[in-house]
Parts: structure tokens; sequence; C-alpha cells
């Protein structure tokens, strides 16, 4: 069996696998990009010297070109074949940019929180693009629109998620936002919860919302931030992430009217390898039939291949 993984940031790639990874562009680069391939980094003007630029943390990705404007942007969702990978978590690393040319390494790996990146966010350099294929262009997502549709997740527990796909969503009374149904556009946060729950009683159900007239709450105590719709009439409020809302630093979506959300997959992390990061993906394009104990057996058999497995 033959398949990619997606893997939490800190996780370090292990030699000879495939990963999706995400690049930020423009749109107009994304389009040739997608026809043509990728082009080379010069070696002088990057932090590990030449090749293509990538990171498995979406959220980076999303703020990229810096100059440009987020409406501009694009996310390439990428399949990488890593090659052999050397991970430089220091300035000044004695490989820094002599991975490929002098040494032989395939891709170079900074992890998070080393002070390599400017963002202090984790970045990977794969030296030959021909390893890099192009599974999807995306906008940003880093903005929300009113009257769009977007793609979010909700974590819950198993003996829940069938009963939702069902019978819909029933809003939260209570929560920082106030009442309504609880969604992120960012699955790292959402396959964390319910805290304090095995992941293997865990579900992440992807939806797709139509979001309505938005709200941006961005700070504790904003004049909005319970009575959004009660009050001022809006379908969704949105915690931007890094505004100290949110104790991850990650977004957040209350979405008031639950008929607004459908429920596209149900999700389940494998509890024998969780690495999971954006997405979610089928063997031979057969999804996993809706029995729990078949989903179970059926990781058993390649869960060291398939982190992240949905059934309709």
């Amino acid at each position: 069996v033959a398949g990619w993984r997606f893997l939490q940031p800190k996780v370090p790639p292990e030699d000879n696998s495939i990963f999706v990874m995400f690049h930020g562009t423009t749109k107009e680069a994304a389009e040739e990009i997608k026809m043509k391939g990728f082009k080379t980094s010069g070696e002088d003007i990057n932090t590990l010297g030449a090749g293509v630029y990538v990171t498995r943390d979406i959220v980076k990705a999303c703020k990229y070109p810096l100059d440009v404007r987020p409406s501009q942007r694009r996310v390439l969702k990428l399949r990488v074949h890593v090659g052999r990978v050397l991970k430089i978590d220091k300035h000044d690393h004695d490989m820094q940019k002599t991975w490929h040319t002098k040494h032989g390494y395939d891709t170079a790996w900074v992890p998070p929180d080393v002070d390599m990146a400017e963002s202090n966010d984790l970045e990977s350099c794969v030296y030959d693009p021909k390893k890099i294929s192009v599974m999807e262009v995306m906008k940003s997502g880093l903005s929300a629109e009113d009257s769009k549709t977007y793609v979010m997740y909700h974590g819950t527990l198993k003996k829940n998620a069938l009963q939702i796909q069902r019978n819909g969503f029933i809003p939260s009374t209570k929560g920082m936002l106030g009442a309504g149904v609880y969604l992120s556009r960012d699955i790292q946060k959402v396959i964390k919860y319910p805290l304090e729950t095995l992941d293997s009683e865990k579900m992440v159900l992807k939806v797709k919302v139509n979001v309505g007239k938005v709200k941006v709450i961005d700070k504790q105590r904003h004049y909005m931030q319970y009575n959004w719709h009660t009050k001022y009439g809006f379908d969704t409020a949105w915690v931007p992430p890094d505004v100290g809302m949110v104790e991850s630093k990650q977004e957040e979506d209350c979405v008031y009217d639950p008929k607004r959300i459908k429920v596209l997959t149900i999700n389940i992390i494998n509890q024998h390898q969780i690495d999971v990061h954006h997405a979610c993906i089928s063997i031979n394009g057969i999804q996993p039939p809706p029995i729990i104990h078949l989903i179970n057996r059926f990781l058993k058999k390649v869960s060291k291949i398939v982190v992240f497995s949905t059934f309709q």
C-alpha cells in the first residue's frame, strides 16, 4: 500500500517518506507552478540555500508572500517525497547551505522554535523540485469574508459523531463567543478536542459552512463578544489567530445557526500514530465503511501509512 502522511510541526520527518506540505505564493504564481512545477530559489538569498521552501504548517504558509494582500495569496497543498532529511536547528550549522551539494541530503528541515525562521515556525527546503507535486491550489483562508462557504472542522467524541451527521449539530448554549456551534479552519486545533479524552475516542468532523454575515471578535470583552447574533444580527463570529483570545493562539469560529453547517466526512484519528495535519485520505480511492470496528481493523493493517482516515 502506498500513501502519504500529515505530521504535526514538531514531529521530525522520516527519511524516504511522503508528506503533505504547503507553500504560500501569489495567485498568478500558483497557476504557473501547477502547470510547470517549481523553480528553485537562489543559494545566496535564503536561510538554507538553494531549493524549494515548503512547510507542514498551513498557518505559516497562509501568511506568504508577506508583501501581498491576503486576497491575492494562494496556498499550494503539496505531496513531497523528502528523501534523505537533515535537521538544521541552529544558525551557522556546518551544513546549513551545503546539505545537498556537499553532503547529499535531499531535504533540510528546520524545527519550530529554534530561532532559524523569522516567524519561529518550522520550515523545510527540498533541493529537487521533481520531488514535489501539487495536489491542490487553495485560498489562504486567514480572513473570513461575508457570504462565503468554507471547509471547517469540529472535534467530538466517537459516540457523538454519527449522531451529528444524521441529525445535525446542537448549538452550545455558552462559550467564549456565546451560543452557537464552535468550529475551526485549523485542524491542528480541532484534533485536541474534546480535551482530556483519549485519542482513540475522538473524531473530527469535516464540514462545509456558509458563514453568512461575519463579525470579527479580536479581543476579550469585545462589546459584541456574546451578542453578535442576538442583538446585531451576525451569523458567524470569527476569532483570528494570535489575538490573545484563544490560549493556543489558533483561530476559532462560532456559527449561530446549525443549518448553515453540512457534514462532509467523519474522520478518525489513528490511535497508533497521531501525526495529523490538514486533510484525509483514502486507500486506492476506496473510503473505509462507516463501522467502527472495521475501521480499527483497517487502521491496524496500514497504520504505518494512514494517519487520518475518512468514511462518508
